[in-house]
């Protein structure tokens, strides 16, 4: 069959250069005679491939020296539980609701302490990003929590809110590494790297150095402490080491593409070929307020289920897969993290063009 171009929302497609790359090195990683699968963590070799890796996503993020970098596991979703563990330390932080993955990390928040949703846009199916300049933040608030990119609802933060003096934590999940990011502006982000940097079974977190100490709420596991990693520089217990080796590589590719700058022209670019073509469309509609729409995740409809259904059904029998949308609000979804090339995008439009001409 050949590569497809895949449109999944995650894991994601990877650049083919990095998988190439892999592939070459599957057996024999420069002359160590193994994989990087079969190496021990504790290893010279692999001890230089996840320092490299961190030193690149430095680079690339310019990340400031009183920020640490974590390689850490267990899925986006249990940050949603380290976060107030870590950090409620007046048990009580502000939520903005956004989409599924804000309102989970509100759920989970509640089992520690006081979480209190700031601003929601659940009033139109999180299909707007709601207005974040005067939220009603109180003193005794430890951080203010948003959900920066919405992979179901395809909304984007593009002001970041208010948050009057606290800290800002985020999840960067499907927008990570798309764009340039002043991390100073966070005390944490963190992002799962099966959308745009690497294979499930990887965090990135990225943490304001005073924001990490052993105060945290009782019952915390060792595992859960962002010390615990930080001390051991993502070396305390066996970390996922081929998940941060193909990162390490994605790191690099970016780099060569010509770094963040240069990775947003290119994502740009190729949403506003599928914007354009929705706006456009008598068929085809974009489900997201205009302001608020994502580069990385394109959600959109005919209106009529069953013409969604056979869409859905064509377009991946043309070679355009995982173009089905969320089972939480259907219709259909164009995720196109860094690694989708402009022509994939090109063709999917030429498809849905023709898709239009045949169903009108």
């Amino acid at each position: 069959m050949g590569r497809v171009y895949n449109f999944s929302a995650g894991p994601a497609v990877l650049p083919e250069s990095v998988l190439k790359e892999a592939a070459e090195e599957m057996l024999d990683y420069r002359g160590s005679g193994m994989s990087v699968m079969e190496m021990s963590h504790r290893s010279k070799v692999y001890d230089g491939i996840i320092k490299e890796a961190e030193a690149d996503l430095r680079k690339l993020m310019n990340i400031p020296d009183n920020y640490k970098v974590l390689f850490v596991q267990g899925g986006a979703s249990l940050l949603f539980a380290s976060v107030p563990m870590n950090l409620m330390k007046n048990k009580k932080a502000g939520y903005v609701l956004t989409g599924q993955w804000a309102k989970k990390a509100y759920q989970e928040a509640r089992i520690y302490g006081e979480a209190v949703e700031l601003a929601s846009s659940a009033d139109e199916t999180f299909s707007y990003i709601p207005d974040c300049s005067d939220l009603p933040i109180t003193d005794d608030m430890d951080y203010v929590y948003i959900c920066e990119n919405n992979t179901i609802y395809g909304t984007k933060f593009r002001t970041l809110p208010n948050t009057k003096g606290k800290i800002l934590v985020a999840d960067q999940s499907s927008c990570f590494l798309s764009e340039p990011v002043d991390v100073t502006k966070y005390g944490l982000i963190y992002a799962g790297v099966q959308k745009n940097v690497g294979p499930a079974g990887v965090q990135v977190v990225i943490v304001r150095e005073d924001l990490i100490s052993d105060d945290v709420l009782p019952g915390t596991p060792t595992m859960m402490k962002f010390k615990t990693h930080a001390d051991n520089d993502s070396l305390y217990n066996t970390p996922p080491c081929y998940g941060i080796y193909i990162c390490g590589k994605v790191f690099k590719w970016i780099l060569d593409m010509g770094g963040l700058e240069a990775m947003k022209v290119h994502n740009e670019k190729k949403a506003r070929i599928l914007y354009d073509f929705l706006d456009s469309s008598e068929l085809f509609k974009g489900t997201v307020r205009k302001e608020d729409r994502s580069l990385m995740n394109v959600p959109f409809v005919t209106g009529n289920e069953e013409l969604d259904a056979k869409f859905v059904k064509e377009a991946t029998a043309a070679g355009f897969v995982n173009l089905k949308g969320h089972r939480t609000v259907g219709g259909m979804r164009a995720s196109i993290y860094n690694a989708m090339p402009i022509e994939g995008v090109e063709k999917l439009v030429a498809f849905m063009t023709k898709f239009e001409a045949e169903n009108k």
